[in-house]
């Protein structure tokens, strides 16, 4: 192979976060050489590095050694007809990439002069300073107000033209309120400067806000979000609001499109022919299936027995499902200090490896990835959370060596398919937190709000830091941007679907208070709202 293909097949591993030695990828390009055209060569590729996560590696440095054992067994396996035999499970270990911690992701900020995303280079502390918050607030209010710019709606209208009968919705800036008479557009950050005062912030000013006459659509405005307001000024100074609403949701592709070869997800640019290929692996993976369970307590004997029924009747199909999520919380009550539940709940998970060790099937052909809950033990409450503590899981892992235990959220990425993972209790966080209800004109579902308001955010969880903080240097690791084309929110309310302009997003439910899971096929993103039957 020639230099170009070498450092392609070094850009890959760095992309599954693997750093190759000269040995190494010298035993890498021996092993595809086996495989005659670059399609075949790409594939394998995938599986090769798919099996590598599945090894317990010392070191995210690969040697000779740790490439060599792997490529030998696949080459065993293609000798003797298992990989064609098993053509479906290759396609879903290929395809299968999991961010199992967030916080690797890389940060994009847009720079509103030249009107583009630059990545943030060097190393993110996790304490930051005063000025990170303002740069929260202000990294959000520019993600939204570049997507606004795109939206013809807002748009400057061209020679002083009105757009409509009702005139144009041209953005004001706050600053430029002073003075002026009549309805304007504005848009900015509800903030609370003043107990019981609330203001409307944007990067030139703010201006106190009256939303007792506001009339809001389909989304919880909540402190913290980022809102279209129209109204005007009263003679004391106060913006009186008429109407209050988010910035219009843009399509995923116009998203792309607007910055092509920008990687916000964190799963590394493809080129054209990887998506293609990828592509055509979706459409032939009919296979593959994802099951959802949320609020596992493994502390509670009936939720165990519960859970080993569901495990083993997937045991018993012929053909089993690829990947088992796992969300929690894991614990009938908060893990912390103050209960010194850490030794029961690393018992707990030894127990949840044996019952899934001995499901044959599923210890041979399924992964597991398992995300923690609000309660479940950890540095803090704030977001995102990082995986449970390794000495919670020492036990699990020694019945189940492949299981990833990922941060909260979770990101994976299914071909080309994008999906999120997350578990937190929103819903009743929002409806508590709400400064305007939603209208029912359109729905009366509280979720659809739900899913309304974190996708026109492009935010997975927009409360007040008063109510569920964030580390703010690692807010955009709750970025929905460009929106993926799945989205789970593990959520203790009642189970859920609903598609929102194209986005596929539910709720399994809890497993531990209703017996409710789900079961998605990602090639199709089909959702099966499951259960057991009670009694």
């Amino acid at each position: 192979m020639n230099c170009g293909n070498r450092k392609k097949i070094q850009k890959k591993f760095k992309l599954w976060g693997y750093t190759l030695k000269v040995e190494a990828l010298n035993e890498v390009l021996s092993f595809l050489s086996h495989y005659q055209d670059v399609p075949s060569q790409d594939e394998a590729l995938d599986v090769l590095l798919d099996n590598l996560q599945h090894q317990s590696l010392k070191s995210s440095i690969l040697d000779k050694d740790s490439v060599h054992g792997v490529a030998s067994l696949l080459l065993k396996a293609q000798t003797a007809g298992a990989v064609e035999e098993d053509s479906s499970n290759c396609i879903s270990s290929a395809a299968l990439r999991i961010i199992d911690d967030i916080f690797i992701i890389p940060k994009f900020r847009y720079d509103p002069v030249k009107k583009f995303f630059y990545e943030h280079t060097g190393r993110i502390p996790i304490h930051g300073d005063a000025s990170a918050k303002a740069f929260l607030y202000r990294d959000r209010f520019l993600l939204l107000l570049q997507r606004l710019y795109r939206d013809p709606d807002f748009s400057r209208p061209a020679f002083n033209s009105e757009r409509s009968q009702f005139g144009s919705r041209e953005i004001s800036p706050i600053q430029s309120l002073v003075g002026l008479t009549g309805r304007r557009w504005v848009m900015g950050v509800i903030s609370q400067l003043e107990d019981g005062h609330f203001y409307l912030e944007d990067l030139t000013a703010a201006v106190e806000i009256n939303l007792s006459d506001a009339i809001s659509s389909k989304w919880f405005v909540l402190e913290n979000t980022i809102v279209l307001a129209e109204g005007e000024m009263l003679l004391d100074g106060i913006f009186q609001v008429k109407t209050c609403g988010f910035p219009p949701l843009e399509n995923r592709d116009k998203s792309i499109s607007a910055f092509p070869g920008i990687d916000f997800f964190g799963c590394g640019t493809l080129t054209k022919e990887e998506n293609l290929r990828f592509a055509d692996m979706e459409k032939r993976a009919v296979n593959d299936m994802f099951v959802v369970i949320s609020d596992i307590w493994l502390d509670n004997k009936d939720t165990m027995t519960r859970l080993e029924e569901v495990l083993h009747e997937y045991d018993k199909q012929d053909v089993v499902p690829s990947l088992f999520i796992f969300m929690g919380n894991f614990s009938s009550h908060p893990c912390n200090l103050s209960s010194n539940s850490f030794s029961s709940l690393r018992s707990h998970f030894g127990e949840l490896g044996q019952i899934i060790g001995a499901c044959t099937n599923l210890m041979q052909q399924s992964r597991f990835l398992l995300i923690p809950g609000p309660d479940d033990p950890g540095p803090s409450t704030a977001l995102p959370r990082c995986a449970l503590p390794k000495y919670i899981t020492e036990q699990f892992k020694k019945h189940i060596p492949n299981a990833l235990f990922s941060s909260n959220p979770c990101r994976v990425k299914f071909c080309n398919q994008e999906i999120v993972f997350f578990r937190q209790d929103l819903l009743y966080r929002m409806r508590r937190s709400c400064l305007i209800r939603p209208s029912t004109e359109e729905t009366s579902d509280p979720f659809k709000h739900l899913v309304a308001t974190i996708t026109h955010q492009s935010h997975l969880c927009p409360l007040p830091l008063t109510v569920q903080p964030v580390i703010w240097n690692y807010d955009h690791c709750l970025h929905l941007y460009p929106t993926p084309q799945t989205i789970v929110l593990g959520d203790k309310s009642e189970q859920k679907e609903f598609e929102y302009a194209g986005i596929k997003c539910f709720n399994p439910g809890s497993f531990s208070t209703d017996s409710t899971f789900v079961a998605y096929r990602p090639y199709n993103r089909e959702v099966e709202l499951s259960g057991l039957q009670k009694g």
